[in-house]
């Protein structure tokens, strides 16, 4: 499949505006998360080669390399959630007569949960990276800490979603059921880091 990520701004937004199948909310969601992270590792650059970041100068280093590939990795992902789509698209186009609609449709469906619970699992990551830059960064950049959370907790979100409605679907209720407590974990523990990060900065512009 050709990497949207390769087109401009405005081509990837009229394309997911249009009738294709993909991308959609899962490859959006990889976009978004990516986007947020990059702007976690614009606060890390804003932050070194300050003399008064001196002493954190090293793990802002740290911290800005491990955006670096979190931010690729999501984008990675916008291919590979069109990637995991398109055989369930395929799959729905089965005769409903045919015998093997239903196997085929199972495991198509488990392969669209795939992405974006990997998308989950690096928006939980990149919070954890977003959280001490805000904490540790330069304060010039602490919006854009605040922005970052914002946007990676929006992206956590919508791919949780992504996987919920095939998950609804899944006949194999054990499997649906670990995908959706998995999800659903994250989006409550990584929901709440998002949310401190951004409270901490909004309060510290009217304290």
């Amino acid at each position: 499949m050709d990497d949207t990520t390769l087109q401009s701004c405005r081509q990837f937004v009229s394309l997911l505006a249009s009738d294709a199948p993909a991308p959609g909310g899962g490859g959006a969601a990889a976009l978004v998360g990516a986007i947020g992270t990059a702007l976690g590792h614009m606060v890390g650059s804003l932050t070194v080669g300050k003399q008064k970041y001196a002493d954190v100068e090293d793990e802002i280093r740290a911290l800005m390399a491990r955006c670096e590939a979190l931010q690729a990795q999501l984008l990675d992902q916008v291919a590979a959630d069109a990637e995991g789509f398109l055989p369930l698209a395929r799959a729905y186009g089965i005769p409903k007569d045919d015998p093997s609609r239903a196997q085929v449709l199972e495991e198509a469906t488990v392969t669209a949960c795939q992405a974006p619970m990997r998308i989950m699992e690096l928006c939980r990551d990149s919070l954890t990276v977003i959280a001490v830059l805000a904490e540790k960064g330069s304060r010039l950049a602490v919006s854009d800490a605040g922005c970052a959370a914002v946007l990676v907790k929006a992206a956590l979100q919508a791919a949780s979603l992504n996987v919920f409605i095939n998950t609804k679907t899944l006949h194999n209720r054990a499997l649906a059921q670990e995908l959706n407590e998995k999800c659903l974990h994250w989006l409550e523990v990584c929901g709440r880091q998002a949310d401190e990060i951004f409270e901490t900065v909004k309060h510290g512009f009217f304290s």
